[in-house]
């Protein structure tokens, strides 16, 4: 048990270790310099997760998108290995899975969303065999391309579940990347291939649909909206969705597959709504500039758990790493936190290899393209930046409190 009232200095508790609170642990260690500060992570492994694309289509090394968390963590912070099972931001302390009470006068909650494979009847006793994979978890994504490369005839779908998920480009991803390999062996046109979205729309930013359609139309990909998958059939290579009507009239659809991609619905960790800092669908409710939150001035959220209204992706924690850090500066000095974010998210859609549409925007989809480029032009520097630049940029800089094009705005 830690007391913030013993402490010398403010002590300030981190929840997750993942992009979002490694990056923001050392932004602030750059600006604060009398600060104690206690990490709650209860994972051993850090993950870049962005590569597993790449890696689910045989052109990145799943090893590289792993590293002990013991070496990402910033010098001299406390790490507490178990996980949160309740905040008391009343009396500000949180306790842990371990019963550890700890104490703090700044908290920052970034610990990442929930995948909810269970709900999903039926995934995940067949998840990683009987053709069904998944390029959101390290161990399936090799297995997404020993599915891609056996499989030359027959019928591959590939899913994308209702918003919020994080890096929504990344179930479109996998077919593209697949469907450019299918391609180049001459085997696409044995390929039934199924594109299930639960949504209404291939992107949510209009001036990326017409190129994502093309390649979609290229590919002879079938797209088919309102199709949310809710049951799998592993042994018999069954996928059932239920499929809902423009009128809210709902019938179920079962199809055969070879190839199964699935992308599971996503939820905020259940902590956050228990512990009274949830909005209304239990991400933890910040203001969406300052990511203050909106009834504890002595706690902010970033990255995937928090509320604002923008794509859930590493880009937007890059950016939402320097607007906390500068903000809990200011609350810590008693100034009226003013940096804000934009809403900026980025996702290189990958269209084929060798070629990326970068799609960068805020909020109300407001196009925020941080190099000269067409945005809506698949290019090959935008590949570059993907697939070479920006997995290095982020062990040896994001991590590390490099701060490159993340620029806050201030009131």
């Amino acid at each position: 048990m830690q007391n913030s009232e013993t402490c010398s200095s403010p002590h300030l508790v981190v929840i997750g270790g993942g992009s979002a609170g490694i990056g923001v642990i050392a932004s602030i260690k750059k600006r604060v310099k009398n600060i104690a500060i206690t990490l709650i992570e209860p994972g051993d492994q850090h993950y870049y997760q962005p590569a597993w694309t790449l890696v689910g289509a045989g052109l990145y090394d799943i090893n590289k998108t792993r590293r002990p968390m013991a070496d990402v963590i910033p010098p001299d912070v406390a790490w507490v290995k178990s996980a949160v099972i309740n905040i008391c931001p009343e009396d500000n302390f949180i306790v842990t899975a371990g019963g550890e009470k700890i104490y703090y006068d700044s908290l920052i909650v970034a610990s990442g969303l929930v995948l909810r494979w269970d709900k999903i009847a039926g995934l995940e006793e067949t998840l990683g065999k009987n053709g069904v994979t998944s390029n959101y978890r390290f161990d399936l994504a090799p297995y997404t391309y020993e599915l891609v490369k056996n499989l030359t005839h027959g019928n591959a779908i590939f899913c994308q579940p209702g918003m919020p998920i994080k890096c929504a480009g990344a179930p479109q991803k996998a077919l593209y990347l697949s469907c450019d390999h299918w391609q180049k062996q001459g085997c696409l046109k044995n390929i039934s291939v199924g594109f299930f979205l639960a949504g209404q729309a291939v992107f949510g930013v209009p001036e990326f649909v017409p190129p994502l359609r093309n390649y979609l139309q290229k590919y002879q990909a079938n797209v088919n909206f309102r199709h949310n998958l809710t049951r799998v059939n592993g042994e018999k290579k069954l996928a059932t969705f239920t499929v809902t009507a423009e009128s809210g009239d709902a019938h179920e659809v079962t199809l055969p597959f070879d190839m199964l991609h699935v992308v599971p619905p996503q939820t905020a960790p259940a902590f956050i709504a228990q512990s009274g800092l949830g909005d209304a669908n239990g991400w933890c409710e910040v203001d969406k500039h300052t990511l203050q939150h909106v009834r504890w001035p002595n706690i902010f959220s970033l990255g995937d758990c928090c509320s604002t209204p923008n794509a859930k992706t590493a880009a937007a924690a890059r950016k939402q790493i320097v607007v906390v850090a500068e903000n809990l500066q200011k609350v810590l000095r008693n100034v009226i936190p003013d940096s804000r974010y934009d809403g900026y998210g980025s996702c290189p859609l990958t269209v084929e290899k060798g070629k990326v549409v970068l799609a960068e925007f805020g909020y109300d989809n407001q196009l925020l393209p941080t190099v000269p480029l067409n945005p809506a032009r698949p290019s090959r520097i935008a590949w570059w930046l993907k697939a070479w630049f920006l997995p290095r940029f982020y062990w040896a800089g994001m991590l590390r409190g490099v701060e490159w094009f993340a620029k806050s705005k201030s009131r």
